[in-house]
């Protein structure tokens, strides 16, 4: 709620504005202190003429609503400004800089973006005939195999609608293939690195596995000798993720998938930063079974939001006969989609359905584009950018920030909260510090492996007069908190419509329901 006559906005989770940077109405200059759309209501207002309709008890077999609706009454110039405002509020990579590790909050190409709208395109219906949408299943068809050619793998899923979908598959596979074996009851372990993504671990567990955990060497990769020792007949495969959380490659694994094999298991590949390596490295030629792909990191499209998303996943020729149903086949008809088990050709073992339908269109036609835009030559041109502009970053921070690994990383570097060390700032201080400063902050505390991280990944989007303003601001916040201005930074952000929140209790005990205040009739 809006207190006028304190000149500044009270809220009920966080703090007020900077001091001197009190105004009469709350709002300062163009940041406007927007309040929630029910604040706003007012009894009798709306944007439209909606005509009486009677309704009859007997209509409603005497179901008659005995209250308000609870939607707000606003003008059409308060709904349009209220979403304008919200909209203005939100940092995204449109915004700015979006130096997420792991994340890869990329540019998506408004051509991407265009041809996802085309008509024929953009208002398809996933029940249509597959006559009436060859084209559509010949995109998906072609996607596939560009897929498939760049990871050097025989087959592809397409239905997985994210990365943790992607891995669900994957791991699916390897258990119908383990199942086929007769190894069902004897395999149940995989094996999981410490610096693995989270949803490495909860997809083998919802799968039915059991999980031990790889230790992580000095050298930010996975302990091999640990690794060997824990192979045995009870293992189903291990799961990996190349180049690793810490922004580094695995130089073993061709040992490792040989180590995996040779023990009966599969090898499962997280392809969340295939990124770095499109167009240098084929993931079939590592020895991987199977790998899914974040289609939004390595080929531009949307991210976030709980979608849209896309997590193909590609298998060898071990798991290729158990890739789910629907899948795309040709024959005398042209294109159409097998959609049932029963109906799968010979030597064909689908583990059964992962999705309602078949995919992200929307995605699909994003990241075609992607790749047929750049050609051969520009998606390797657009890894080599990725990793130069990491290398760049931990070039140019390397001095003043701690770099906890040593040598060239990958898409992305990591630095440790060393450099902090007995300054009395932590790395989430800093992080609020660099808001002030229009960057939205790297990953914090991740991967667990190393205390206090600080994960940066540039893409290979932005310019060097972009990195080269981020690197200013960086060297100039480290030196500063040497400096020993630890209140700066425990004051800090200053300059955001909200302060410091009480983040723990706001995930904890979340308030998901606006409540009217309650008048005083005193």
């Amino acid at each position: 709620m809006t207190d006028f006559s304190q000149g500044r906005t009270n809220v009920p989770m966080g703090g007020s504005q900077a001091p001197g940077a009190q105004t009469v109405s709350g709002s300062r200059g163009l940041e406007f202190a927007e309040p929630l759309i029910f604040e706003m209501h007012h009894e009798g207002r709306t944007g439209v003429d909606l005509p009486d309709v009677p309704v009859s008890d007997a209509r409603l077999n005497g179901m008659r609503r005995q209250g308000p609706v609870g939607l707000p009454g606003l003008s059409e110039p308060q709904v349009v400004r209220h979403y304008t405002r919200l909209s203005q509020k939100n940092y995204g990579i449109d915004s700015g800089f979006y130096p997420l590790g792991s994340c890869t909050m990329k540019h998506n190409p408004r051509l991407g973006e265009k041809a996802a709208r085309m008509a024929g395109l953009g208002d398809l219906h996933p029940l249509q005939p597959f006559s009436t949408v060859q084209g559509a299943l010949e995109l998906v068809d072609t996607l596939a195999h560009w897929i498939k050619t760049l990871c050097g793998m025989p087959a592809v899923a397409m239905s997985p609608a994210a990365g943790a979908h992607g891995e669900l598959c994957g791991m699916m596979a390897i258990k119908a293939a383990i199942e086929d074996r007769g190894e069902a009851a004897t395999r149940t372990r995989v094996l999981v690195p410490d610096s693995a993504h989270g949803t490495n671990p909860a997809t083998a567990a919802a799968c039915g596995f059991s999980v031990d955990s790889i230790p992580a060497n000095d050298r930010g990769r996975v302990d091999v000798a640990a690794l060997k020792a824990k192979l045995g007949p009870d293992v189903a495969g291990v799961m990996l993720t190349n180049p690793n959380t810490c922004g580094l490659f695995e130089t073993e694994i061709l040992d490792i998938a040989d180590a995996v094999h040779a023990a009966g298991g599969y090898f499962y590949c997280d392809g969340a930063n295939f990124n770095a390596i499109v167009g240098r490295v084929r993931p079939g030629d590592l020895g991987i079974d199977c790998m899914h792909l974040n289609l939004h990191k390595t080929f531009a499209t949307p991210h976030g939001g709980g979608g849209p998303g896309a997590g193909p996943t590609v298998l060898s020729d071990a798991l290729a006969p158990y890739a789910p149903v629907p899948y795309i086949v040709h024959d005398a008809k042209g294109l159409r989609l097998v959609e049932r088990q029963a109906d799968a050709g010979e030597g064909e073992k689908p583990f059964g359905r992962i999705k309602g339908f078949h995919g992200q269109m929307g995605v699909f036609i994003r990241a075609l584009v992607y790749m047929m835009s750049h050609g051969a030559e520009g998606l390797l041109q657009s890894s080599t950018d990725a990793v130069l502009n990491a290398n760049y970053l931990r070039a140019r921070l390397g001095d003043v920030m701690s770099v906890p690994f040593d040598g060239i990383c990958m898409h992305e570097v990591l630095f440790d909260d060393a450099f902090l060390h007995d300054t009395g700032v932590t790395t989430l201080d800093f992080a609020k510090a660099m808001i002030d400063e229009g960057f939205h902050p790297m990953t914090m505390y991740f991967p667990l492996v190393v205390h206090g991280a600080l994960l940066m990944e540039p893409t290979e989007s932005e310019s060097k007069e972009t990195l080269d303003g981020y690197v200013a601001t960086l060297r100039a916040l480290t030196e500063r908190a040497k400096a020993g201005d630890v209140q700066f930074f425990k004051d800090a952000p200053r300059l955001t419509p909200r302060r410091r929140l009480d983040e723990t209790t706001a995930a904890r005990k979340p308030v998901l329901r606006w409540t009217p205040p309650v008048e005083d009739n005193a």
